[in-house]
């Protein structure tokens, strides 16, 4: 997400970083970049106007320290701006209320809502200890209250069963009065949608929002909508008490006009946002975290949230002291670290929340994508245990045999192996005195112009 805005802001902002001072004439070339820039995002164009007014009224004759250059100055202040755009802040659910607290779902078909109720059961029961019931009051789709059946024994939690000959009200009092007499904590309540915004849809969820008095509606968005997505959140919010957003499908929108444009037009808070198709990809969204990763400055603290949550500790523990005792690092150990990064949404998600991963060449990314790390794994997966443990016998009818069960070529069987005859010298590298510092350094000498530090603004 924000790849687009990222590069253009980055190019932009360097520019202006070597300024003696700020001025208006000297600023009024980056504005106009940083507008164009915002504009092509797709953000809406009175978020973009209101944007360039106050970094201009605050960038002209601002308070320069003796630490910060102007230049820096003026980053730092496009930073809280895009900081404040989007909420300054992270806002919780609103879970206080008289269990059950439930959760009203709305928005338009194919934005991802009955997938969202699931991702958020799971986040629910998994981050918040709560215990979770999904219902389905969509009784104008089947297939909808099946798919909401399936995904709720996925992520482990209580399905209230619907059908389409009953009323969406009736659905949700009798999902409530079930979480009552089981003491569950939260009901999500998925609700219908339609291919666009009409009154008979606007009356029926107005009815069961009266039915029910949800403590939380959340309104469902594809952020690949851009601009649009705000619009229709505002046509909803006029009908409904939203009380927030959740931003569907941010992995695949490289522009990001949506988050930057949907707190300024509806006031609503985005709460959410889904990150891949997978159920445990929902992310709380940090207004001040998206602005680090647009201005290439990186989001390490949702990487190390993410770490804390999704890697195996015992194992990448294991993996540690077989190291540095010096017991050796297999192909078996590599296998289990690519398992690892897949769990956190691959390489190229855990990238993006790196300083300075904008300045990489495509051609390093590629290189980098999930699609070579599928590659890895399917050639390691072709392997006996014996040449996991022992890739030196690995020869000629050996890679032949490798290449053909992994669907490759030999020569993606070799660059494998000597990626790993690499990663095993920087291994060696971590044991004894300064081992850490060696192999570091050994990295850097790896790595692409760039990529060890971020960019200079």
């Amino acid at each position: 997400m924000f790849e687009n805005l990222q590069e253009r802001l980055g190019k932009t902002l360097k520019n202006i970083s070597g300024r003696g001072r700020l001025t208006e004439e000297n600023i009024k070339d980056t504005l106009r970049e940083v507008r164009m820039a915002l504009l092509e995002a797709d953000v809406a164009l009175p978020v973009v106007r209101d944007f360039v007014k106050v970094v201009k009224e605050r960038a002209v004759g601002a308070e320069v320290t003796k630490s910060l250059s102007p230049g820096q100055v003026f980053v730092k202040i496009v930073r809280q701006e895009l900081e404040k755009a989007m909420g300054e802040a992270n806002e919780e659910l609103n879970l206080n209320a008289q269990p059950p607290a439930v959760i009203m779902m709305a928005g338009l078909q194919g934005a991802g809502k009955t997938t969202s109720v699931a991702k958020l059961a799971k986040f629910l029961t998994e981050r918040k200890k709560k215990s979770v019931l999904v219902v389905s009051a969509d009784v104008y789709r089947p297939a909808a209250i099946k798919q909401l059946e399936t995904l709720a024994t996925e992520v482990k939690v209580d399905f209230f069963p619907s059908d389409i000959s009953q009323k969406p009200v009736d659905i949700a009092n009798g999902a409530i009065d079930h979480a009552k007499r089981k003491f569950i904590d939260v009901v999500i309540l998925d609700t219908a949608g339609r291919l666009h915004v009409d009154s008979d849809m606007m009356d029926e969820i107005k009815a069961l929002h009266h039915a029910v008095k949800p403590i939380e509606t959340l309104f469902v968005v594809d952020s690949m909508t851009g601009q649009d997505a705000a619009n229709t959140a505002k046509a909803f919010d006029e009908a409904l008490p939203l009380t927030g957003v959740i931003l569907t499908k941010t992995d695949g929108d490289a522009r990001g006009g949506a988050a930057l444009s949907i707190r300024h037009i509806t006031g609503k808070p985005i709460k959410f946002m889904g990150v891949g198709e997978r159920t445990d990809a929902l992310e709380p969204f940090h207004p001040d975290r998206i602005a680090s990763r647009i201005l290439g400055m990186g989001d390490v603290l949702s990487l190390i949230e993410e770490v804390e949550m999704k890697v195996d500790k015992e194992q990448a523990a294991k993996v540690a002291n077989k190291v540095l005792k010096g017991d050796g690092f297999t192909l078996e150990d590599f296998a289990d670290q690519l398992k690892q990064m897949k769990n956190m949404g691959g390489m190229m998600s855990m990238l993006d929340k790196l300083p300075g991963m904008a300045n990489l060449p495509d051609s390093v990314k590629d290189q980098m994508g999930d699609k070579s790390f599928v590659q890895m794994e399917a050639i390691i997966s072709s392997m006996t245990m014996k040449e996991r443990i022992r890739p030196e016998i690995i020869k000629g009818s050996r890679k032949k045999r490798i290449a053909a069960g992994s669907g490759t070529q030999v020569q993606d069987v070799n660059k494998l192996l000597k990626q790993f005859t690499q990663m095993q010298k920087m291994m060696k590298k971590m044991k004894g005195k300064g081992g850490m510092m060696k192999m570091m350094r050994g990295m850097k000498n790896m790595m692409p112009p760039g990529m060890m530090g971020g960019p200079k603004f």
